[in-house]
């Protein structure tokens, strides 16, 4: 299989690739915790805005986000302090489930891999990603990453947070183009999509170049073996 050398193209193949390894090991460990699915990763480490979560859930409406939030709030998973919104005890006891259920998702879907390398070099591309981050992934990274969390959890986590690097690089591209959220969601193929589309992976390359080639085809290659 040839990978691509230019860092656009790349970013363009690579991008379909994280979402489905993200997808597998939620598929698998078979959890829906609503929005601390997503937020697993980051509320255990600091508080939440509404600005914040407004990035990361920028094409849900206002009304449906704010509906996430009372949920759970009612059920006692976040406490809302006004404009922050923290984990509650029983809260971070439903995260450090999660953990434990993506842990043995991992371990299980992906035994006889060795994935230290593949979480070492999504490090990376996070940390380069992090260092001029957009809305959603200064939010969302760096991950929460508990002593002694096995390679694959590891692996799993960084990637999910990775993801909204691209996300930030879409939603920058479609600004740039004059849209809002739901235009570009009902955005047409044509040349508008194209440029958007574009420009995007432009803004999504830019992690990549941390890595070198060599390991660019090493994390590709081995990021499509595990799905």
């Amino acid at each position: 299989m040839l990978i691509p050398a230019d860092p656009d193209a790349y970013a363009a193949a690579i991008a379909p690739v994280v979402d489905a390894v993200h997808i597998h090991v939620h598929a698998a460990a078979h959890s829906d915790l609503g929005m601390l699915n997503d937020l697993r990763f980051t509320l255990p480490l600091r508080a939440l805005t509404r600005r914040d979560l407004a990035a990361v859930y920028r094409y849900a409406g206002e009304n449906e986000l704010e509906d996430g939030i009372r949920e759970h709030v009612r059920r006692g998973d976040l406490a809302d302090e006004g404009d922050a919104l923290r984990l509650t005890d029983q809260g971070f006891d439903l995260v450090r489930g999660l953990y434990i259920s993506h842990a043995a998702a991992t371990a299980r879907i992906w035994r006889g891999r060795d994935l230290g390398p593949l979480a070492a070099l999504a490090e990376r591309v996070l940390g380069k990603a992090t260092a001029e981050p957009g809305d959603a992934l200064a939010a969302m990274a760096p991950p929460y990453e508990p002593e002694g969390s096995p390679a694959g959890l590891l692996l799993f986590n960084r990637l999910a947070a990775l993801r909204y690097a691209r996300a930030d690089a879409h939603a920058a591209a479609w600004r740039e183009a004059g849209l809002t959220a739901a235009e570009v969601v009902a955005l047409e193929p044509g040349p508008l999509r194209t440029r958007v589309e574009a420009g995007t992976n432009r803004r999504a390359a830019v992690p990549y170049h941390a890595l070198s080639r060599a390991e660019r085809e090493f994390l590709y290659r081995g990021l499509l073996d595990l799905v």
